[in-house]
């Protein structure tokens, strides 16, 4: 009877244990579901599943969802056999792929807590090896249970998630993120976030240096700070090297850069002083209507307050510095489709900076806001 009520016990510990994971993971993923289409797009192209990207939206989509739904319905015992069922098979896969993902085909991040939490492919392998033997706890728990029987409250509960899950996942997509996890966050100066990033990056490095003893001619390993290899007598220099101190896995904001014609405009674009509007195109051949409106909005009364219009996008600009529309020039910058698609989770939309620190976000499906009220912001 005792070991009976432990393991009751321990199964009650491991379905919450279970539950709460899943729920923060398909939170942090379901408020960003761009973030997870990019990298389920970068697992399709690793594994040579290219044909398959079209479906790779909706997709991320429905597994956010379905993460964010399965820890809610274990949490509160909702069909707990049935889903029980699909914890063990999920762990199962996801223990699988994070294995290949650490040691056939690495990445360097596998997105499991999406942009809230970095974690390295080791690390996310050895967390799935703890949480799979808690998912095969649950489901021995509660294998006795009937799969398909449940009750009206279930069906309720069942509903309300899936809806809640899917709801939330459509929203973001469709909108932005309603929490930001990434770097370049309103209230974020981009060009001072950049200094900090690098001097950051500077200071994890250490400088080694590899000199060869004249007399045993075995190898020894030097600091910068040591003097012993300044003995020109002893010591014969062999290499230099650099060894970072952290292996960390991080969104960086030192990697953005926009260029043009002219060749790196980073400085430029992010030192402009007053009101700038990015505006940020992926496709320039297929811009929907109403970014169109919004981009000759914004330039008919840009130029009579001596704000400024950068078109930003990953497309070719054929040697385009500017264009000009309602008397307004449009200034024109390439940047690297990972770097927009981290600034905004959208294929158009636009991001305001203020003196450099970014003011507003805004996706161009959904903008409602007109540009008198962007211009009072």
């Amino acid at each position: 009877m005792r070991t009976k009520r432990a393991f009751k016990n321990l199964s009650h510990v491991c379905r919450v244990i279970l539950a709460l994971t899943f729920i923060f993971s398909g939170v942090v993923k379901t408020v960003d579901p761009w973030g997870t289409a990019l990298k389920v797009s970068e697992y399709l192209t690793i594994y040579g599943w290219d044909s398959l990207q079209e479906y790779v939206m909706p997709f991320s989509i429905w597994l956010c969802g379905a993460e964010l739904m399965m820890g809610l319905m274990l949490l509160f015992k909702v069909r707990i056999r049935l889903i029980s069922i699909f914890a063990v098979c999920s762990m199962i896969i996801f223990t699988v792929i994070t294995l290949l993902s650490a040691t056939v085909l690495p990445v360097e991040d596998c997105g499991c807590f999406g942009e809230a939490m970095k974690l390295t492919p080791w690390q996310t392998f050895l967390k799935n090896l703890v949480l799979l033997p808690l998912a095969v706890v649950v489901w021995w728990r509660y294998r006795p249970d009937r799969i398909f029987s449940f009750s009206k409250a279930e069906v309720f509960c069942t509903v309300l998630f899936f809806s809640l899950a899917m709801g939330l996942g459509t929203y973001c997509y469709y909108h932005l993120p309603v929490i930001d996890f990434l770097p370049y966050k309103v209230g974020t100066n981009i060009y001072e976030e950049m200094q900090r990033e690098q001097t950051a990056q500077d200071e994890e490095v250490e400088t080694v240096l590899v000199y060869r003893n004249l007399k045993s001619g075995k190898l020894k390993e030097f600091t910068l700070e040591e003097n012993e290899w300044q003995d020109e007598t002893q010591w014969e220099w062999v290499e230099t090297r650099t060894e970072s101190e952290k292996n960390v896995v991080r969104a960086m904001i030192s990697e953005f850069a926009v260029h043009n014609a002219d060749g790196d405009a980073t400085e430029q674009l992010l030192t402009f002083p007053g009101r700038q509007y990015l505006f940020c195109v992926t496709d320039m051949d297929h811009i929907p209507p109403m970014c169109e409106n919004i981009l000759y909005d914004l330039a008919d009364n840009a130029g009579m307050l001596g704000q400024r219009i950068a078109l930003l996008t990953p497309d070719p600009l054929y040697d385009r510095t500017h264009f000009w529309i309602a008397g307004t020039k449009v200034y024109c910058y390439n940047i690297d489709a990972s770097t927009m698609k981290t600034m905004l989770r959208a294929e158009n939309g636009v991001v305001v900076l203020d003196d450099g620190v970014i003011t507003g976000k805004y996706n161009c499906m959904t903008m409602r806001l007109s540009v008198s009220h962007l211009e009072n912001q």
